[in-house]
């Protein structure tokens, strides 16, 4: 199984992505609207500069207070970013996810990014197996 899988399954929904101008309350809506767990951190859509999970606003909110959610997002986004490609195995992405302690993989193209992937759509593929 490869990643490959996952990205047919998911189909064309585009990477939800947020300019490194947002503040953390906007990203805060976007997961919420979309119910989601991570953005990632792009001002062309293509390009990633980093992402931004729920458990980085909890942290961040934890830590400041309510006084952080107007900070821009380039503050608290992990800025080093791990990712994988198409044709990376599922159990070497289940790897990453597990020792990087992380639940979202941007897949890459290139440079270009071309979909995002999910501890639980990797979960979902590999019970259907």
């Amino acid at each position: 199984m490869t990643v490959q899988q996952i990205l047919k399954v998911k189909g064309d929904a585009p990477v939800v992505t947020v300019p490194s101008t947002a503040s953390l309350s906007e990203v805060a809506q976007v997961l919420s609207a979309r119910r989601i767990g991570a953005v990632v951190v792009s001002d062309d859509g293509v390009h990633p500069l980093g992402i931004l999970s729920e458990r980085d606003i909890v942290r961040e909110l934890g830590r400041r207070g309510v006084t952080c959610m107007s900070d821009q997002v380039t503050g608290v986004m992990t800025s080093k970013i791990i990712t994988c490609t198409r044709g990376d195995r599922l159990t070497d992405v289940m790897q990453k996810m597990t020792d990087g302690r992380f639940r979202h993989l941007p897949v890459m193209e290139g440079e270009k990014m071309v979909g995002v992937i999910s501890i639980g759509d990797v979960v979902k593929i590999r019970l259907d197996e």
